[in-house]
């Protein structure tokens, strides 16, 4: 498949949709499904070698990692997406000048990010919900995963570049490499040489090199379809705000990720205790697991639309968008199935606290229940990114976390608790579904009129 694929890209733009659809999602999904795993089986060891309160402390870190993993975002997704569309339209420089410019882009906002959480990490803990017994957690994970931030940003972004360059297979297993190396490292890191929530960031740092070094490979060799030469680095800024516009979307998602998750702590261990945030932790683990899922549909998906966008197939635009839904929407229902079916088995793989147990239980129950509208809105936020439509990717990015769930989070605790905050979540599920579907099938119309045209 990998040959076949690298050998004609035109295939996007005549291939079978259901086949180039499996062909490009399976490795994506595989490879989301492996990392999502090792992070997983990390917090399952903290939590049962360390305990609850090195979940909380774990959960703590998430706002800040998510600042750093959109800050990467905004420059892979938004790189992958001008890749496919400048292939697509026989564009090969400009293909090769976004590759450039994302490397020089990721190394300067690294460098910055990084060394502002390095100065002020306690206050930036303390500001995203650490209570006295959780800071100690946080900052030991942090302080020794740092250092990796750099290259997962690397890692990532280059691994959704290789995708969209043709290539989904061999990010597959690159990513395989990263996930393998980690699985290994952090049993042994935390129980074996006994250094607890530290050595899950050791080992993290430890399997984004090797999964950073196998990528960063693929693009000086002059074999592969886009990789690295002369002229290419010096920033052009029409090429950095074409990859910021589109790149801006599924960015901002992961900064209101971040601002979510500071309001949630807080309101948990408000009206809750660390035991909450510690639930909190579990689920958002649960949740992500689905998530990255379709995620990886909608990476197997980018390249194909990206391209028929750029080639002017807009009746293969729409099918495999379609068919992209119906998966992403069937993965998220099953999910929710099991999280509602099975709560207090899913807490017991990460915990022995029957307090803690019971509490994420509490939360499963009042927080999947509209669940499976969570997939139309992650492709449909996907699709109108691939095809360059980046306001209203934006603003779609936003309703779900922020213009909605927001507020919801300021008001439902206030009259219903604990549970106010956990209910919030499915209100804003639908109310932003509602949104998404007006939107897509005005888009729809438009593209409708062009196809008979």
């Amino acid at each position: 498949m990998e040959q076949k694929i690298q050998g004609n890209l035109n295939i996007l733009a005549t291939g079978k949709i259901s086949r180039l659809l499996w062909d490009y999602s399976l490795p994506a999904v595989t490879g989301m499904l492996v990392m999502s795993l090792y992070n997983v089986i990390d917090r399952i060891f903290i939590g049962q070698g360390v305990g609850t309160e090195a979940i909380a402390g774990l959960a703590i870190t998430f706002p800040v990692m998510n600042v750093a993993s959109a800050l990467g975002v905004l420059v892979g997704a938004g790189a992958s997406a001008r890749v496919s569309i400048n292939m697509g339209a026989g564009n090969h420089h400009g293909a090769s000048l976004v590759l450039g410019n994302s490397l020089t882009l990721i190394l300067i906002i690294a460098a910055v990010y990084i060394s502002c959480f390095a100065w002020w990490l306690d206050p930036i803990l303390r500001a995203f919900g650490a209570s006295d017994v959780t800071l100690p957690y946080a900052r030991d994970f942090m302080l020794y995963l740092l250092p990796g931030m750099f290259v997962m940003n690397i890692a990532f972004s280059f691994n959704n570049i290789m995708r969209a360059s043709g290539y989904p297979m061999k990010a597959m297993y690159s990513m395989f490499a990263g996930a393998g190396a980690n699985l290994v490292l952090a049993p042994i890191f935390i129980f074996g040489l006994g250094w607890g929530i530290r050595g899950a960031a050791i080992a993290t740092d430890i399997a984004m090199s090797i999964f950073a070094l196998i990528v960063m490979r693929h693009f000086c060799m002059k074999s592969s379809n886009l990789h690295f030469h002369r002229g290419i680095y010096r920033l052009q800024w029409a090429t950095v705000l074409s990859i910021i516009a589109i790149g801006a979307a599924p960015s901002l998602v992961n900064l209101a990720g971040s601002v979510i998750n500071v309001i949630i702590n807080k309101s948990l261990y408000f009206y809750g205790s660390d035991s909450a945030v510690a639930a909190a932790g579990i689920f958002t683990t649960f949740t992500s697991l689905l998530t990255m899922v379709v995620v990886g549909i909608c990476q197997g998906m980018q390249p194909i639309i990206g391209y028929n966008y750029g080639a002017g197939q807009l009746g293969r635009l729409k099918r495999t968008y379609m068919l992209a839904t119906l998966w992403g929407t069937c993965v998220v229902s099953a999910g929710a199935i099991i999280g509602l079916g099975v709560p207090s088995l899913i807490a017991r793989a990460f915990t022995i606290d029957a307090n803690l147990i019971a509490v994420t239980t509490n939360a499963f129950r009042h927080a999947l229940w509209a669940f499976w509208v969570v997939g139309f809105q992650i492709v449909s936020t996907t699709f109108f990114q691939s095809i360059g439509k980046a306001g209203k990717s934006i603003f779609l990015s936003l309703i779900r976390q922020v213009i909605f769930l927001i507020p919801l989070l300021l008001w439902f605790p206030r009259t219903m608790g604990l549970n106010g905050v956990w209910t919030a979540f499915p209100v804003s599920d639908i109310l932003a579904t509602a949104v998404t579907m007006a939107m897509v099938i005005w888009q729809f119309r438009i593209i409708n009129r062009k196809l008979s045209n």
